[in-house]
């Protein structure tokens, strides 16, 4: 049998596309049920919190939504010791199943007719549990895809847990579009977005026997090997650590505004005609899934600091006038804004999994990685629907945000000028 070595340690070979697959698969199922959440935020608010004026119930069930985004870097902490300590393959099995079962319960919860205050109590726990699933899935595969690839395709390879994610929104933005047109508005917002959440049992299932079968990296099982303490090692780390915040904060909170908030925002003023933007969001996000293996492998090529830092500038540069197009715009014209989003954002995020992993020593990686990747996600990703609300209700100006996405943007740009390029770095260090 064909095996790779690392100081003595002996794993079973694995093929690319195998590896690839079971970054992929987990990933999927993760951000399939936040997608879905984003989508159904609406109708979910009037489900679990209907005591509230219309604003205010958005507001919760966003508040909600970035709840689970919070809840990340603790699981960030958990899963990451397991992904450290006892195996990256442990961790992926062990999130993936957390998140089927708490997605499950969801679809099935009692609205707050039924249970009284007991729903949005419950409701919250369990997006607290998706969460810490989050915290350890995305950067646990992140870790995973990126070990066992060679050097020369690390950035091509790892991207495929990024296209995961993209996959997981486009199945979960076009489920709620699918449900809205079957069912129609008044019982789709009833009880037919519990649809998705349960149907999203089958990506859980399939996952996880995927993902029994897979190998160890060989990175993983010399981490496993040494257990240094935690704490010294995540102060150690604290360069990396705030380095992720440049890399990752403005494409994510650009995400979420471009594919989350505006989708929803265009959705609740179109009323009954509301599918139109759900269809237009989905065909953008099929061009954001061919973005990021190209942003991928255009880094394996130039380097991923040049190109992120590009890719930045673009982002910062397009964002208002995109944002523009999304909420004022005819459903021509909200496409046109996601697709000028849609290319920077989906190559950035096609490369950064590859370029965080590298700049993190082996010792602690997938914990260290994890919180810092959790707690930007948590200040800059999750929350960026409900501080777009905000300004939005705050200041009367609806594209106020994109001021917000260029702040991150300048951090970024800040954060990375001094950084030198990773793609030949070492990871068995």
């Amino acid at each position: 049998m064909a095996t790779d070595r690392l100081d003595s340690i002996v794993v079973p070979a694995q093929s690319a596309f195998r590896t690839a697959v079971a970054g992929l698969i987990g990933n999927v199922l993760e951000w399939f049920d936040f997608a879905v959440y984003g989508y159904f935020a609406s109708d979910i608010g009037r489900q679990f919190f209907p005591g509230s004026s219309q604003t205010a119930q958005q507001l919760l069930a966003f508040a909600v939504f970035a709840l689970g985004f919070f809840a990340r870097p603790a699981g960030s902490l958990v899963l990451g010791m397991v992904g450290d300590r006892i195996g990256r393959r442990a961790l992926l099995t062990l999130s993936i199943a957390l998140m089927g079962g708490a997605t499950l319960l969801i679809g099935l919860l009692p609205s707050y007719d039924r249970i009284g205050v007991a729903a949005p109590l419950l409701l919250v726990l369990l997006r607290v549990v998706q969460g810490l699933s989050l915290g350890g899935e995305f950067t646990g595969s992140m870790v995973y895809t990126t070990e066992l690839a060679s050097p020369v395709w690390r950035g091509l390879v790892s991207s495929s847990t990024a296209a995961g994610t993209t996959i997981g929104f486009i199945l979960g933005s076009g489920s709620a579009w699918l449900v809205n047109v079957s069912l129609g508005t008044s019982q789709a917002s009833a009880w037919g977005w519990r649809i998705p959440f349960v149907a999203s049992t089958a990506f859980c299932v399939i996952g996880w026997l995927l993902r029994r079968g897979i190998h160890e990296s060989a990175e993983g099982a010399k981490a496993a090997q040494s257990r240094p303490p935690l704490l010294a090692s995540l102060i150690a780390d604290w360069r990396p650590i705030v380095q992720t915040f440049g890399i990752v904060a403005m494409t994510n909170a650009a995400y979420y505004l471009t594919f989350t908030f505006a989708v929803e925002r265009r959705k609740k003023l179109a009323g009954d005609g509301g599918e139109v933007f759900l269809l237009a969001n989905t065909a953008s996000l099929l061009v954001v899934l061919f973005c990021k293996p190209l942003g991928g492998w255009l880094s394996d090529k130039i380097g991923r600091r040049r190109l992120m830092m590009a890719l930045t500038a673009v982002t910062m540069a397009s964002i208002y006038v995109a944002l523009r197009a999304m909420l004022y715009g005819s459903p021509r014209g909200f496409i046109g804004g996601q697709l000028l989003m849609a290319l920077p954002l989906g190559m950035a995020l096609g490369l950064q999994g590859a370029m965080v992993v590298e700049i993190f020593p082996l010792r602690t990686r997938v914990t260290s990685m994890s919180v810092a990747y959790s707690i930007t996600l948590a200040l800059a990703g999750g929350t960026a629907p409900l501080v777009a609300a905000w300004l939005t209700d705050r200041f009367g100006q609806p594209l106020a945000p994109a001021y917000y996405i260029m702040l991150y943007g300048a951090i970024g740009l800040a954060l990375m000028a001094p950084m030198k390029e990773t793609n030949r770095r070492r990871l068995d260090m």
